[in-house]
């Protein structure tokens, strides 16, 4: 029995497959689902202490309005990002099995 290879925890959460099969169509959602929460997310956190310094007089309204902006651009621009590397990420796997699937059944490499 093959055990899958444990990876350091940021690694199991924002991408845990090995990228030799294609992902179910539940991992997917999932990997783009984590990308368009958790960098924007963190993004939004940083952009906060900015927010702070530039308004002079602290105007809650604004700070929110500039957290959720900066929060769901984020999600746009990740959650794409993470649609593309699903996307090419399945190509690959796709691509690696039947590369394997040929190898293994042309008789090696000069073909005997």
């Amino acid at each position: 029995m093959q055990k899958p290879p444990r990876y350091r925890l940021i690694r199991r959460l924002l991408l845990p497959y090995s990228g030799e099969e294609p992902l179910t169509q539940r991992q997917a959602w999932r990997v783009i689902l984590v990308w368009a929460l958790f960098f924007p997310f963190i993004l939004s956190l940083a952009s906060l202490p900015i927010a702070f310094a530039m308004m002079v007089t602290v105007i809650w309204h604004k700070i929110v309005l500039f957290f959720l902006l900066t929060f769901l651009s984020g999600v746009v621009i990740f959650g794409c990002m993470a649609w593309f590397v699903v996307f090419m990420m399945n190509r690959a796997a796709r691509t690696y099995q039947q590369r394997k699937q040929i190898s293994g059944t042309s008789g090696g490499r000069y073909g005997s």
